[in-house]
């Protein structure tokens, strides 16, 4: 089953980086977001992804050329100009088929995935955008997704308050909690399985994914949510980035389900 990335925004909101870089190359632990989300989905053995690109696109583009050398020692012979490839670090071990398409800079979300459709032969296929980290159980997801016969599951992700909470007995603060997690609110976390029939609701270039495609599969029926309650978490700005850089360090990224 192949894996269909969007990577083609503009990340207004990351623009102390985004001026240089797409945002998929902004790096955790040394690596770039990209990495980190597709080595996820390796971890349940899916490795053939097809990446909509857009803004700096060329830079995503030398990186899946060039990283599988960059991350090996390298014997070059200077007279023939024959290289050859020695050990390498741990990252080896990935198998990874990848197809990069040029799906425009101004494209929306929902034009990009339409874009993608002759890429994925008419089959299931999954989705997620290239700036989102979680541990959700990609297997069980799509065993979800199978079991109910529509043509699309988006993944319900429940996430942490961006203020402080106080609990109060009048005026005095007998508990405070920094950031919690919103227990009573789902939101869109991405990580979908669709079907080809989802190309159908989507018009062109200009349609956003997030609007009419997915306001009009729920209103038809056609939409299921697959509820993860464990770690998720999108890189939207520098503050982010610190986060999850921090728990990295610290070897505490629950994101990290793969050996090593």
């Amino acid at each position: 089953m192949k894996v269909a990335i969007l990577a083609g925004g503009y990340g207004t909101r990351f623009i102390e980086e985004t001026r240089m870089k797409p945002k998929p190359m902004i790096t955790i632990g040394g690596q770039p977001i990209l990495w980190h989300i597709m080595m996820h989905y390796s971890r349940y053995d899916f490795k053939e992804f097809v990446i909509a690109l857009g803004y700096k696109g060329e830079y995503i583009k030398q990186w899946v050329r060039d990283h599988h050398i960059l991350d090996r020692n390298i014997t070059v012979k200077t007279g023939t100009g024959e290289v050859s490839f020695r050990e390498g670090s741990q990252q080896d071990w990935v198998d990874w088929v990848v197809h990069l398409v040029d799906t425009g800079e101004r494209t929306q979300t929902g034009g990009r995935i339409k874009r993608l459709s002759p890429w994925l032969n008419g089959q299931t296929f999954m989705l997620t955008w290239s700036d989102g980290l979680s541990d959700v159980d990609l297997g069980a997801l799509l065993e979800f997704h199978r079991s109910h016969g529509r043509l699309a599951t988006i993944t319900a992700v429940q996430p942490s308050s961006h203020f402080g909470h106080l609990t109060l007995n009048g005026s005095r603060v007998v508990q405070f909690n920094e950031k919690p997690q919103l227990t009573d609110t789902w939101i869109n976390g991405a990580f979908f399985v669709l079907e080809p029939g989802v190309f159908d609701y989507i018009d062109g270039d200009g349609t956003l994914w997030e609007k009419e495609p997915l306001e009009n599969l729920a209103q038809d029926g056609e939409l299921m949510a697959y509820c993860h309650t464990g770690f998720w978490q999108c890189m939207d700005t520098l503050h982010d980035k610190m986060f999850l850089e921090g728990l990295w360090k610290n070897g505490k990224a629950p994101w990290k389900t793969w050996d090593e």
